[in-house]
């Protein structure tokens, strides 16, 4: 560890144990989860023909998993990641392959397609949460930028391959069809990481794990980098919900191209990500993490904008391109300031909520566009920019310029035993 160290290199997360294996899975994941957002709406859009179904099936595939999320935070505290997170894996495989199976059949409903998507939410918590506080517990806090880059990195890389491969599988080979292979990557990701053992961390926990998960609230929400990240992303993704929905109907519908180019677009947000999420995980943020938040918000709104005055597939392509460069800078921010704003023993709980919260937004987002799409596309853009604006002001009105205290939880365990 001496020599980790003083390395403050990509090369020395190599050095961490179990890190590589951990990476593998996630990026195996991630690549199928990108994917379902994109074969999930194309075959909303494909077999039902409905925008609203679309939306509302995006909304319950995550929304109901937020509702959960602390009992989640506080599961993963008590019981360990690793195994928590195979388990999803595990359930994202089964839903997957029931919707393809019910699809191929001609059993698949859309009320039925609904309820399974509901019920799979429920565990998306626990793989979501458990490897992101599984991070910064394994690697050393000097390496949390370069690991936080790679991170962000996974979602770039997932974002360049999943969604156009997920989109040329639908229309190649078919959306049930799709769905089976989605599942099966998820087995993949669930077999590479069996096996991988949590490190030991002190967890500050009752033993009651509904206790547990509202004291994970209480902390949270007294935290006010948090609480600050909690509204300000959620009102932000409201915008991420919005392009899930509009950029396959402008693609598809407005500009007649087949499902092929959505993955496309998907992608070129992917690529403009990838460079700048290198650079800036190379930085040491300590200090600037809120203005590296902020002002790429006002970036992707303006990225948004691009998607108004659609004649054609070129300035989709820019929109995309300018989100995905001002998204690298924001999510090294955005982890970083997490992680260093959190008491160890609380991050199960507390990245739990956080996430959920910041989240919570992305779902919403979704439903209302396919609401509002039914009577104006541009209608939902500007929703979007709205939203990016309102993230920005937000972030800049209540999360800390610097750590304020609000981070120390020493007092949640007394009021709960005097509860």
């Amino acid at each position: 560890m001496t020599d980790l160290a003083l390395d403050r290199s990509y090369r020395a997360l190599l050095r961490v144990p179990t890190l590589g294996r951990v990476l593998v899975g996630m990026q195996v994941a991630r690549i199928a989860q990108s994917m379902v957002g994109v074969a999930v709406i194309l075959f909303a859009l494909q077999e039902y023909d409905s925008p609203a179904l679309a939306g509302i099936v995006t909304f319950v595939w995550i929304f109901p998993g937020l509702l959960v999320s602390p009992i989640a935070g506080a599961l993963l505290d008590r019981h360990g990641r690793a195994k928590l997170v195979v388990l999803d894996y595990i359930v994202a495989l089964l839903a997957l392959w029931a919707v393809g199976l019910l699809a191929l059949g001609d059993a698949l409903p859309a009320w039925l397609l609904v309820l399974i998507a509901f019920v799979s939410s429920f565990t998306g918590p626990l793989s979501n949460t458990g490897l992101r506080s599984l991070l910064p517990i394994i690697v050393p806090a000097h390496l949390w930028e370069r690991v936080n880059a790679v991170d962000s990195n996974g979602y770039v890389v997932a974002t360049i391959i999943g969604p156009p491969a997920a989109a040329a599988l639908v229309q190649v080979i078919g959306g049930p069809e799709t769905m089976l292979a989605i599942g099966a990557l998820y087995g993949i990701a669930a077999v590479v990481l069996i096996g991988v053992a949590d490190p030991d961390v002190e967890t500050a926990s009752t033993g009651r794990l509904f206790h547990d998960a509202r004291l994970g609230l209480v902390y949270t929400w007294r935290n006010r980098t948090l609480r600050g990240l909690g509204f300000s992303l959620s009102v932000a993704n409201l915008a991420g919900g919005m392009t899930s929905i509009v950029i396959p109907l402008l693609v598809i519908g407005r500009l007649d191209l087949g499902a092929a180019w959505v993955g496309a677009m998907f992608a070129l947000m992917g690529v403009g990500g990838m460079v700048t999420a290198f650079i800036f995980g190379r930085m040491d943020t300590r200090g600037r993490e809120r203005k590296l938040l902020i002002w790429p918000l006002y970036g992707m709104a303006a990225g948004t904008l691009l998607l108004l005055p659609v004649a054609g597939i070129l300035p989709v392509a820019i929109s995309m391109v300018a989100i995905g460069v001002f998204n690298g800078p924001y999510d090294i921010a955005m982890f970083t300031i997490r992680q260093r704003r959190t008491d160890p023993a609380w991050m199960g709980r507390a990245f739990a909520v956080s996430m959920a919260f910041n989240f919570s937004g992305y779902p919403i987002g979704a439903a209302l566009t396919g609401w509002l799409v039914t009577f104006s596309i541009d209608a939902a853009i500007v929703m979007g920019v709205l939203a990016y604006l309102a993230g920005g002001l937000l972030a800049w009105w209540m999360i800390p310029a610097v750590e304020d205290g609000s981070e120390v939880a020493t007092s949640l365990l007394p009021i709960e035993a005097d509860a």
